[in-house]
């Protein structure tokens, strides 16, 4: 009777601490060196790019689903299994897989953006 919610508790807990992981080693570098915000996302999305290209993070999202696909790892990991794929279809194919793969997050970050752009005002940060 319980074994459905327990399950799906369990995937809530696999997520949480697969993606709590992920954003606690983020959380480290942060603290204990001086890289700045953008160069730690270019180095979290490529670890994600390379894991996938070794065939390692797959098992990860499968273990885990969004716990392994929100944060900036798993956008890596979705920009070179679309160019895995798209290699099937030739040399382009593997720049257009990437990007067909990825075009429905750029897009919703680019139209949120937007959105928020014009709701909110943006000002500049006071040390």
């Amino acid at each position: 009777m319980f074994e459905p919610y327990l399950e799906i508790l369990w995937g809530f807990a696999k997520a949480f601490l697969v993606g709590g992981s992920i954003c606690m080693i983020a959380q480290i570098v942060i603290n204990f060196t001086d890289l700045t915000a953008g160069k730690i996302l270019v180095i979290f999305m490529l670890a994600g790019v390379v894991l996938q290209g070794l065939g390692l993070y797959q098992y990860l999202v499968d273990f885990a689903g969004a716990g392994a696909t929100v944060p900036i790892s798993g956008f890596g990991y979705l920009l070179a299994n679309g160019a895995m794929r798209g290699t099937e279809k030739g040399f382009f194919g593997a720049f257009t897989g990437a990007l067909s793969s990825a075009s429905a997050g750029v897009s919703a970050a680019v139209i949120f953006s937007f959105l928020m752009g014009i709701c909110f005002r943006s000002k500049t940060k006071k040390n």
